[in-house]
């Protein structure tokens, strides 16, 4: 690899990592789903799959089509708000609750369908998702010359990869020591706290 083709390489992966790891619905679900060790393969795959789309995409020009859009944008703004939102309120109830009856079953709560519904909907329906992966590093990656958007577009991919199987499998590796049913709560609660601040920041901030 040339030294040009390693420094788009290189950006397109510290760009990535400095947008994903702020947490956000997206990571908070596959937190959630790597503590409770259920489908996390499948989780961790489309997220990471969904991210080098998005990455492609905007590389190679979506980026500037979804600019044009503006009633796009708002669709999925208030449509995102409105998933969120709810979301925050199940994670919410949960809480209030506690899992001291139902922490044994919850690895069954959820379908893989019904997870993978939850992931692509985190995934799509986030107006940030457009405008981090695609508008913001399709921008920057579409600037390189020849071979470095494929450089820089092969960096944010692995970046994405990293973070996804770190976040996933870490926290499965950790989730025997986070069985009581205060620690659920807690997370829970914290779940619902991300998605409620994500959906009015949404609906407060113009986009």
């Amino acid at each position: 690899m040339t030294p040009d083709l390693s420094a788009a390489f290189a950006q397109g992966w510290l760009m990535t990592a400095g947008l994903i790891v702020a947490i956000g619905a997206q990571n908070a679900l596959v937190l959630r789903q790597g503590l409770a060790r259920t489908h996390v393969g499948p989780v961790v795959a489309l997220c990471t799959a969904s991210d080098w789309l998005l990455i492609v995409l905007g590389v190679f020009g979506l980026g500037a089509a979804v600019q044009s859009a503006p009633v796009l944008l708002q669709v999925l703004r208030y449509g995102g708000a409105a998933f969120l939102f709810l979301y925050g309120l199940r994670s919410a109830r949960q809480a209030w609750r506690g899992v001291d009856a139902g922490l044994q079953t919850r690895a069954g709560a959820a379908s893989l369908g019904a997870t993978v519904a939850s992931v692509l909907a985190m995934t799509y329906l986030n107006p940030h998702v457009y405008l981090d992966t695609v508008l913001l590093l399709g921008t920057v990656g579409a600037q390189q010359p020849g071979d470095g958007r494929f450089a820089f577009a092969a960096g944010a991919g692995l970046a994405s990869l990293m973070w996804f199987v770190t976040l996933g499998y870490g926290a499965a590796a950790a989730s025997r020591w986070l069985q009581r049913p205060a620690v659920w709560r807690a997370i829970d609660a914290s779940v619902a706290v991300v998605m409620f601040c994500v959906a009015a920041q949404l609906l407060w901030r113009p986009i």
